[in-house]
């Protein structure tokens, strides 16, 4: 719907045109000084100046324009219409398949899958507790241990080994007395550190600037972007909760995709609401 808006004079106004019928495109503001007459009456890069001082501005040219506002010495009437009063989306097709831009501003979650928790949280150390902090069971009469204990022994015996033991001597005798290849080598165990637990999960990065991106991200198609990056490609108007438009692979907003997507002659653009 437009706006009339009234700046007190005199001059500078603190905003900055483009546009006018010589580009074929509509005056348009493309920039506003902060703190100037012009943020005070809440101008916005992306307006569309539609009259200057009562003057219709359908049919002028940029330089006409610019001497209607300079010529405005007490005060300059203006008005405007908001790009995002509606909405017009060019007939496109993406991947051999029309259908109608959608956008989802909302920061996507993050994967916690990344990291593994097989881990303990807090490590604590190994303690060898001494015999003396808990009662030791009574012996089995049975057992190799009580025999040992409580038999006389009859002699100098054997020194006991290991099944494990013995097959590792064998294998050591073998390779000594030159017997062919066949035998195995014993290695060390290794312990394997987790791959997953150190693995850092990437941070996207920004199609504008280039710099990772850390926080909320704005994802458009397959593009990602930081918030204050998801900007028009001509006026830099932020294009957050206003709706864009891809043209040859570029972020647009409605007024300058409008100008790049222009109909073939005999044929008229029509604005498209999105479906609720």
């Amino acid at each position: 719907m437009p706006q009339n808006v009234v700046l007190p004079g005199p001059a500078p106004w603190g905003f900055r045109l483009s546009g006018g019928i010589d580009f074929n495109q509509p005056l348009i503001i493309t920039r506003i000084t902060p703190g100037s007459k012009a943020s005070q009456a809440n101008l916005c890069p992306g307006d569309i100046i539609i009259a200057i001082d009562g003057h219709s501005t359908e049919n002028m040219t940029h330089n006409d324009a610019q001497e209607r506002i300079k010529a405005a010495a007490h005060q300059l009437c203006l008005k405007i219409e908001r790009a995002e009063t509606k909405l017009w989306s060019p007939q496109v097709a993406e991947e051999g398949k029309p259908h109608p831009f959608k956008i989802n501003l909302e920061a996507e979650p993050q994967d916690i899958s990344y990291f593994e928790h097989k881990h303990n949280i807090r490590p604590k150390p190994f303690v060898v507790q001494s015999p003396s902090s808990e009662p030791v069971p009574a012996a089995v009469p049975q057992s190799d241990v009580y025999r040992m204990l409580h038999d006389d022994p009859q002699g100098p015996s054997q020194p006991r080994q290991s099944s494990s033991f013995k097959v590792l001597q064998d294998m050591v005798s073998e390779d000594a007395e030159g017997r062919p290849s066949g035998t195995r080598s014993v290695k060390a165990p290794v312990t394997k550190t987790g791959a997953g637990a150190g693995s850092v999960p990437k941070v996207p990065l920004c199609d504008k600037c280039g710099n990772g991106i850390v926080g909320t991200v704005v994802k458009a198609r397959d593009k990602f972007r930081h918030p204050e990056c998801f900007v028009c490609s001509d006026c830099n108007l932020n294009l957050k909760q206003k709706g864009y438009f891809f043209v040859e692979g570029q972020l647009y907003c409605e007024t300058h995709a409008r100008a790049r997507m222009r109909p073939p002659e005999g044929y008229e653009a029509v604005t498209v609401y999105p479906k609720a």
